[in-house]
């Protein structure tokens, strides 16, 4: 309700943001989860009075909570310059880097993923990213087949590519990561090694290695479907998993992966395997 009064009163933008510890990282097919609490943002000219503002917001949203308001001027800035100014240059493990796309590409990078932070989930930032990035660069992928399921930027995806996969599939139920993946991979020059699709069937379908960065819960119910396409003796690497849940991820694993390795940072962790030969029982 807010919202759509903010856009009425005149704001140039809104954004919702989650005003409490509730993160939505990767919603399943279908959900459309909602914070049970969130701080609105309005951006205003400089010319709308204060008053002005509060009153007609309570005239458009009659009877809506609000728990409090503040109004705060902005001094004037290059806001864009501002925000990118925050991402530098980062290194994972010895070779692989990620640089957002204005900024030079230090003299020791090897392998190089340009990158900005957009909508998408994924700019190497966060720990799960940080953990499956640094597996990949320590990984041989020359001439593997490789599933990056829940893409999200591509990120992985490309990461894969530069590494050495011959082939990459990046898979995500989001229509903004489908863009912005397809996106990333052609500014970083991979776009033929790396095919994103949204879901479908993928019967017949095997790969040498499946990256998954996604939620616990949604990695245990994937585990079969994941024991279906990646081929025996390929690998899994799954994160998104907070360390006191790991245990229940490998235990549904364990009926068609074995050597599971698991590499910590911060609470999150990732966990790696390797497919049997045998047939699991579920």
């Amino acid at each position: 309700m807010f919202e759509g009064a903010l856009h009425s009163i005149g704001a140039l933008s809104v954004s919702l943001a989650d005003s409490a510890d509730h993160p939505v990282l990767e919603p399943g097919v279908g959900e459309t989860p909602l914070w049970p609490e969130v701080t609105i943002t309005g951006l205003f000219e400089n010319t709308h009075r204060t008053d002005d503002l509060l009153a007609s917001l309570c005239a458009e949203a009659p009877g809506a909570r609000m728990l409090e308001a503040r109004v705060t001027e902005l001094r004037d800035q290059d806001w864009t310059r501002a925000w990118m100014d925050d991402f530098k240059p980062m290194q994972f493990g010895k070779r692989l880097w990620v640089v957002p796309r204005d900024h030079a590409v230090p003299e020791n990078a090897e392998k190089v993923i340009q990158l900005d932070p957009g909508l998408a989930f994924g700019s190497g930032t966060h720990p799960t990213t940080r953990l499956c990035l640094e597996w990949l660069e320590s990984q041989s992928l020359k001439g593997c087949s490789v599933l990056d399921y829940g893409c999200g930027s591509g990120i992985l995806a490309i990461a894969a590519a530069v590494l050495g996969a011959k082939q990459v599939t990046g898979l995500d139920n989001d229509p903004q990561a489908l863009i912005s993946s397809r996106s990333n991979a052609a500014n970083n020059a991979v776009a033929e090694q790396v095919e994103v699709r949204g879901p479908g069937p993928m019967s017949g379908l095997q790969y040498d290695v499946i990256l998954a960065n996604i939620l616990a819960g949604a990695l245990i119910e994937l585990a079969r479907g994941f024991s279906e396409l990646c081929r025996p003796a390929g690998q899994i690497a799954l994160s998104g998993i907070m360390y006191t849940q790991a245990e229940d991820v490998k235990a549904a694993y364990r009926p068609w992966f074995d050597g599971f390795e698991t590499m910590q940072f911060e609470e999150w962790v990732l966990i790696t395997a390797v497919r049997s030969a045998q047939e699991g029982q579920a």
